[in-house]
């Protein structure tokens, strides 16, 4: 293992160590602290999930319908039909697949603005269907029962826990041939099909994961924050946000989405707090900036640094430096 293999181990541990110690040490003495780290991480989940769809050139704007799906789905089942709150997470999470897998196969021939207007009318309907009937409470929404007696404590663990398993199966994704079917997929359909890309298997494969963890972060919501309604659950600011953070912090990547959704929401907090009225425009503003003026997000600006850092020479067997 090289030295910098080394460096990037420790620092990945160091990174973990902190992210799961710091806010429980924090909740001792500011609770609020903790219950932003958990905001921090929904917004993290839905924001890498979104990109793995995006990887194959889909711009969906679905993420508010498996969201509230999997709110639903597991606030139902654990009110009405009795389930454990875990059971019931895991029942929203497939039906937002079973969802994806359907949407997905409709809307095969869509590309672009066609298919984001599709995903959106999508989760438009699902929104005014609960929000008319009785069954899903409609407008007044429903009242979800605690996951882990309300301790907040573990339930920082368990998203902390989806986020985890979340990032492996992203940087599985880039490390294995589904990365380059992805890619070749969203250049161009046609000729990936042509060099022998499975193009419906790989699209639908890429929505139904997205789905998932969609899914069961809103099953996840809706039992930490006991309360949902439509226009919360289903609310097109779940969508935008998905697809804001991977934009502002590095599209198609691991560490881009994840990096994205912690400054954004973070710098939308201390805007919050210093700067209490008009801070919504300055948010907006620095969002801008940064999209136009770095297309490569966050991430693109740290790679275009590192490559500007000279690297040293490599050395042959007696020292001398390589091809002398």
């Amino acid at each position: 293992m090289t030295g910098r293999a080394l460096v990037r181990g420790g620092l990945l541990l160091a990174v973990l160590a902190a992210v799961v110690v710091l806010p429980l040490w924090v909740n001792r003495t500011q609770p609020y602290y903790l219950q932003l780290s958990i905001n921090v991480l929904i917004f993290a989940t839905l924001a890498l999930s979104w990109d793995i769809l995006a990887r194959t050139g889909q711009l969906s704007l679905a993420h508010a319908a498996f969201y509230g799906l999997g709110a639903y789905t597991s606030v139902l089942l654990t009110t009405r039909a009795g389930l454990p709150i875990v059971a019931g997470m895991a029942a929203g999470a497939v039906v937002a697949v079973v969802a994806a897998v359907l949407l997905g196969v409709l809307t095969l021939r869509l590309r672009g603005i066609y298919f984001a207007i599709a995903t959106l009318a999508f989760s438009e309907t699902l929104r005014v269907i609960t929000n008319q009937v009785r069954f899903t409470g409609a407008a007044t929404g429903l009242v979800a029962p605690p996951l882990l007696g309300g301790h907040r404590p573990s339930q920082y663990l368990v998203i902390l826990t989806i986020l985890l398993a979340l990032t492996l199966v992203s940087w599985w994704v880039n490390r294995s041939r589904w990365h380059f079917a992805f890619t070749a997929i969203r250049a161009n359909e046609e000729v990936a099909a042509v060099m022998g890309v499975d193009v419906v298997r790989f699209k639908v494969l890429a929505f139904a994961i997205s789905a998932l963890f969609a899914g069961i972060t809103g099953a996840f919501y809706a039992h930490v924050f006991l309360f949902i309604s439509p226009l919360e659950a289903y609310s097109l600011a779940v969508s935008v946000g998905a697809l804001v953070a991977p934009i502002f912090g590095g599209l198609y990547t691991t560490a881009g989405p994840l990096v994205g959704a912690v400054v954004l929401r973070a710098g939308e907090e201390v805007l919050r707090s210093t700067v209490q009225r008009g801070y919504p425009i300055i948010y907006g503003f620095l969002l801008a900036a940064v999209i136009l003026y770095m297309p490569g997000g966050l991430a693109g600006v740290w790679a275009s640094l590192a490559a500007r850092i000279p690297r040293p020479a490599r050395r042959g067997a007696r020292g001398e430096p390589a091809g002398s």
